[in-house]
């Protein structure tokens, strides 16, 4: 009879805490950008300071708009074919086009990330955020923090999300001494018109893939 009681209560705090999570199909992130780097002159780096990332969400289909005093960037990524396409402009208009092949490879950096969660708590945009250090296959370590109440169906838009049980709230990426923090402002669940994620037809000098635009 014990047994059965106890059975009965995990089974019902295990549904309380999936009843809490929400599964994040549809939304507007809004992110607020912080650039330390970590030099006192000047620099182009530090012109992105107080830019702004807005992340658009409607199924597996995302957009993602950085807006800053230099200029603009998107990346839009197509839900079912996995291609993506990214617009930049600082004065000049480009657009590149990627397939999932070379987005993942963009990406393979990120691809076998594992996740030390501590225990460690704080506020974001009134979510309750938990602390974890990601580590990287060549040994490089960043830190995150993330939310369980918000789960995304949809991890393309942000390869961290991979191996977490939760939205990440706010991340750090580290180009030499230059540290970049993104953390979310604020939630929108209303609807995302699909016009989000219509190309521009013209106005972008076309840049077929990442590969030839480094050379």
């Amino acid at each position: 009879m014990k047994k059965t009681v106890l059975t009965a209560l995990a089974g019902l705090l295990l549904a309380s805490a999936t009843w809490g999570q929400k599964k994040l199909t549809e939304a507007t992130i809004y992110y607020d950008i912080v650039i330390n780097t970590g030099n006192d002159k000047p620099s182009k780096a530090g012109m992105l300071d107080g830019a702004t990332n807005i992340t658009y969400l409607k199924g597996n289909d995302s957009r993602a708009d950085m807006i800053s005093s230099l200029g603009s960037e998107s990346v839009i990524i197509d839900g079912k074919t996995g291609g993506v396409t990214i617009l930049k402009d600082y004065g000049e208009k480009y657009m590149m086009k990627l397939t999932a092949a070379d987005w993942k490879n963009y990406n393979k950096k990120y691809e076998h990330i594992s996740y030390t969660i501590e225990n460690e708590f704080k506020t974001i945009a009134n979510y309750n955020c938990q602390k974890a250090v990601g580590k990287l296959s060549d040994g490089t370590t960043f830190t995150v923090y993330f939310t369980k109440d918000l789960v995304p169906v949809n991890t393309e838009f942000l390869y961290i999300n991979k191996n977490l049980p939760g939205l990440v709230m706010e991340y750090e990426a580290s180009n030499g001494k230059t540290k970049v923090t993104n953390t979310v402002s604020s939630i929108d669940f209303g609807a995302v018109p699909l016009s989000k994620f219509d190309l521009p037809e013209s106005g972008y000098r076309i840049i077929p893939s990442a590969e030839k635009s480094k050379k």
